[in-house]
């Protein structure tokens, strides 16, 4: 039995009817249902599968998501943790380079047979947890965790804490994440808190890389949550929309705010809305938590103190080294040293102060050293323009040159780029200063210029726009920024995207859909007689004539089968 499962069991013995997970809109499920259910079903899964086969989850938040993770970790068969936003090229990936078992629908299951032919090599032992990071490349790579070393964690993230704050925490990052897992999930249920898990839709993040602020304001509020955690993008957005909208959530008690280094101009504004931030620090290969700010109003900046399970120290380079619990190894990996508890050099650059707290100051890889010989972290310019509410994101190089240059995406149809920089660079050392800028499109997974946790792949975005002409698509996208800005914007096409329009909104745009069709395509075959000495235009109009003839009688359909009158469109 884990300490999470008689964790559990003291809890309902306590208070049975204790809320240990609330869905949201459905059924809350109490300690005592839970530490019986897990239990229930862990023995039927140890019974069933194989424990050398890893179960591969790619499920929303949610009571289910919540019991089948507990029960696996209880049944000691490994997780393969998959977030929805995986690409499936990703997804394939992960699921091959391990020989999972996928047990939710969304991933085909032939893979089954791809694993006979090319079998998977042995995971380390004891590994209960698969987490392939996005990377800093577009293949994951999968880190193995064991049960001892995630509850370890969680445990030490409530000791620092304390059990005062275990109230109503609400699961923000995407499902599958390991910070969201182990500092959230399995501390709040260490500590007897309640474990708010509705679907990402309900709480503004049906994308998770366009989140909808608004939404996820009045959800915090609605299901009266005490405690969270952010990346600093979700932090920024949140904090803009309280800003907006004069509303405050005194109910929180702990907002931990992790994955990047978060503006100290943005803590500020933060804390002065009230609400209690605390940043950390932690990498997948420690399980995700290293150290974490205490309560009091310390200078912002610094990540805390480690947490009692680990020990940090500066190597002569900067670079951060960790002494302490680390990963198994990695899927398909030699082990040997990886294996072994630290040192281990994270890569980071940083600094201890007199007070033990560590500074996160950059990427030892990602170090700009201009033409005039300084040496230069993007991240701290980066954080600093990304601070500002004119910029969605920002991404700054310059290596070799004589000062950094940077790549902004806007934030609105609006945003004054410029005066944005200017700000910036006034607060900023003469050497350090943007020089020059380029506005882009977003960075996303989806476009291969961002990890999924919200790190620019560096390499691919210069690639993309600074090795020669970018292409057509990327100055189209570019040049559109704004216009697709506003375009998302409307009212009509967010309640699409968000699953919220009426059935009478969708008839409306089926039935002008049906009349667009009807005479676009007769307009095209006319333009396609009288553009025969435009071969180049020939081709283009037979391929959209080819794609839409016939599509209104489609429309109709679609009308019909949502309970429209059909007929009446036809002849309207």
């Amino acid at each position: 039995m884990t300490i999470l499962l008689e964790a559990l069991a003291a809890h309902a013995a306590a208070d049975p009817r204790r809320i240990a997970l609330d869905p949201g809109a459905g059924e809350p499920v109490t300690y005592a249902e839970l530490a019986r259910i897990v239990a229930d079903t862990a023995r039927v899964l140890a019974r069933d599968m194989a424990p050398d086969v890893p179960a591969a989850m790619q499920l929303d938040h949610g009571v289910r998501q919540a019991i089948s993770d507990l029960a696996l970790l209880e049944a000691a068969i490994p997780v393969l943790s998959l977030p929805l936003f995986f690409t499936p090229e990703q997804t394939r990936h992960a699921i091959t380079a391990c020989g999972a078992r996928m047990i939710s629908d969304r991933v085909p299951s032939e893979r089954a047979g791809h694993r006979e032919t090319a079998p998977s090599p042995p995971l380390p032992p004891g590994t209960a947890r698969i987490t392939f990071t996005s990377g800093s490349t577009g293949t994951p790579r999968g880190v193995c965790l064991s049960a001892d070393h995630m509850l370890a964690v969680a445990a030490s993230v409530v000791e620092a804490v304390g059990m005062r704050h275990a109230g109503r925490h609400l699961a923000l990052l995407p499902p599958g994440i390991l910070l969201e897992t182990v500092a959230g999930f399995f501390a709040t249920l260490l500590a007897g808190g309640t474990y708010v898990c509705p679907p990402q839709a309900d709480v503004g993040l049906a994308d998770p890389f366009r989140p909808d602020f608004a939404e996820m304001l009045r959800a915090i509020g609605r299901f009266g949550i005490t405690s969270l955690i952010l990346v600093p993008e979700y932090l920024a957005g949140l904090v803009a929309a309280m800003e907006r909208s004069g509303t405050r959530l005194p109910q929180l008690t702990l907002v931990a705010v992790g994955g990047a280094h978060v503006p100290p101009a943005l803590l500020a504004r933060a804390r002065a809305l009230g609400l209690p931030v605390r940043q950390g620090y932690g990498l997948t290969e420690c399980a995700s938590v290293v150290a974490l700010e205490d309560g009091s109003a310390s200078e912002p900046g610094s990540v805390g103190k480690p947490l009692g399970h680990m020990q940090v120290r500066i190597a002569d380079d900067g670079e951060i080294v960790l002494d302490g619990p680390l990963c198994l190894g990695t899927v398909g990996g030699t082990g040997g040293e990886d294996r072994q508890p630290g040192p281990f050099a994270t890569g980071d650059i940083g600094r201890i102060d007199d007070m033990g707290r560590l500074w996160i100051e950059g990427r030892k890889s990602s170090l700009i050293v201009t033409s005039f010989g300084r040496n230069i972290s993007p991240e701290w310019i980066e954080a600093s323009l990304a601070a500002r509410p004119e910029i969605a994101q920002a991404m700054v190089y310059g290596d070799g040159l004589p000062a950094p240059e940077a790549l902004l995406v806007p934030a609105s149809p609006v945003a004054d780029l410029s005066a944005a920089v200017a700000a910036v660079n006034a607060q900023l050392p003469p050497y350090a200063r943007i020089a020059r800028w380029r506005e882009t499109a977003h960075f996303t997974p989806g476009n291969g210029r961002l990890t999924g946790n919200g790190r620019l792949r560096r390499k691919e975005i210069l690639a993309a726009y600074c090795s020669g002409e970018p292409d057509f698509f990327t100055v189209l996208e570019a040049a559109t920024v704004r216009e697709r800005l506003a375009f998302l914007a409307i009212p009509q096409l967010q309640a699409g995207l968000t699953g919220t329009i009426t059935r009478q909104a969708y008839l409306d745009y089926l039935t002008q859909a049906y009349h667009h069709v009807k005479h676009t395509v007769p307009l095209m075959c006319a333009a396609h007689e009288r553009l025969r000495h435009r071969p180049e235009l020939i081709a283009a109009l037979d391929d959209y004539i080819e794609e839409e003839e016939g599509h209104e009688e489609w429309i109709l359909s679609d009308i019909a089968a949502a309970g429209g009158n059909a007929e009446a469109v036809r002849h309207g």
